[in-house]
């Protein structure tokens, strides 16, 4: 990234902001200027907000999601189906399935997806913790992987794990796009590859 005429302070803030989601160098510069022309409404309260959560937020100790408290409220909902446990690969696949309002069962978080190139194997995911929830009442295993190569290698090596489970296992239908990601659909394809699961 070429040099400002600013102080260190800004360009680490634009390197830091470059490193999120969806931000380049310039659309980091440009967020890095908005956020410094309106401190007082934008940069000040951001930067509190990041800081309480920071200090707040915590991985459920049962499912992998993120909240305030650990179980989170998911897990302590007592209205959703403890019989129907849906796997996903990330945080955002979870919200991006609540948000769509298509699930009311439980949810397992697996912390990413296989991949021999990236070095993630089977013990870099929360496999065994999904192993032993299986084994407490769980009747209907949803896996909602990704539509990546990445993801789809995940849901066959979770299908052969679970196997030996005798626990039913589906998957979303093949109305996610092949190379989408779950956290970028609109909610009437995700309810779609829900309703057209299909045992495997």
């Amino acid at each position: 990234m070429a040099s400002l005429s600013a102080g260190p302070e800004i360009e680490r803030l634009i390197q830091l902001l470059a490193k999120l989601p969806g931000l380049g160098p310039r659309s980091a510069r440009r967020a890095a200027l908005a956020l410094l022309k309106k401190r007082d409404l934008l940069l000040e309260p951001l930067s509190a907000a990041m800081r309480d959560a920071a200090a707040a937020i915590k991985t459920c100790e049962v499912c992998g999601n993120l909240d305030t408290v650990s179980p989170c409220s998911l897990c302590r909902d007592e209205r959703r189906d403890k019989h129907l446990l849906c796997v996903v690969e990330d945080v955002a696949d979870l919200w991006a399935l609540e948000r769509a309002s298509v699930f009311r069962g439980k949810y397992h978080v697996l912390g990413g997806a296989l991949s021999a190139l990236d070095g993630v194997t089977p013990e870099r995911l929360n496999v065994m913790s999904l192993l032993e929830r299986v084994k407490h009442g769980v009747v209907e295993v949803i896996l909602a992987m990704n539509a990546t190569v990445e993801g789809q290698t995940t849901a066959h090596y979770l299908i052969d794990t679970l196997s030996a489970s005798g626990v039913k296992v589906t998957r979303l239908a093949h109305g996610v796009p092949v190379g989408g990601e779950l956290d970028y659909l609109d909610e009437g394809t995700l309810s779609a590859a829900f309703k057209a699961r299909r045992s495997m």
